[in-house]
């Protein structure tokens, strides 16, 4: 089983290979759009693989939610090479990877939102107990139960986070981001199962529908108009 998979929801964008169990991944040029850098960044690694678009057994991407431009990007992506190649698509979610990456059996996940929000979401043994969300950090739902682990950059964009999870969190891990490894791994299962998409059918997980806040919002919050 060959797969690709396409991580672009922050500005710290990665793709990897999954090749019969074997991971090949590669990270996005730092300070250029993910726009610019991943179709060469991709034909790059597949060349240094040894494999060619036809080997591929499906391409997967990072759903979201994150940034609204990287999200677009990467499924635009993944459609346009699955529509190329007569491909599947595998979307998977950005937190749930996160979770599968932290190594945690209870995670909390929380990704900077911007505008004074967080992405969350919570997960046991890798099943989200509930929809990815987006709010305020001060009203992030707390677990009635000790031994979790939080990961994500929300925790360090947002002190008032952390401090409202210390009671039930055991395990930190505030430096995780999106990657596209645990992308390619969760994807590899599906594509096992028999759980893929039409190219057409893709489509990005936004969770919130507001890319930036108002000039009277960045007022009332101090910022500058």
């Amino acid at each position: 089983m060959n797969l690709l998979a396409i991580e672009t929801s922050t500005e710290l964008g990665s793709i990897a290979l999954w090749r019969d169990g074997e991971l090949l991944r590669r990270a996005c040029p730092a300070g250029m759009s993910h726009s610019e850098t991943l179709l060469p960044l991709i034909r790059t690694t597949l060349h240094d693989a040894g494999l060619r678009f036809a080997e591929l057994n499906a391409v997967a991407f990072a759903a979201g939610p994150g940034s609204f431009t990287g999200l677009r990007v990467a499924c635009g992506v993944a459609q346009g090479l699955a529509c190329a190649h007569d491909l599947p698509v595998i979307p998977v979610g950005t937190l749930e990877a996160m979770a599968l990456h932290s190594g945690g059996q209870r995670v909390i996940v929380a990704l900077d939102a911007r505008m004074g929000q967080v992405y969350y979401g919570f997960y046991v043994d890798g099943v989200g107990l509930a929809a990815v969300a987006v709010g305020d950090p001060a009203d992030v739902p707390v677990p009635d139960s000790p031994g979790w682990l939080a990961c994500g950059n929300g925790l360090l964009a947002y002190p008032v986070l952390t401090e409202r999870l210390s009671g039930c969190v055991q395990r930190w891990q505030p430096e995780l981001m999106p990657d596209a490894a645990p992308i390619a791994r969760l994807a590899a299962l599906r594509l096992a199962r028999g759980e893929s998409l039409d190219a057409a059918d893709a489509a990005p997980l936004y969770v919130r529908n507001k890319v930036a806040l108002t000039v009277a919002e960045r007022l009332a919050s101090g910022g500058k108009a």
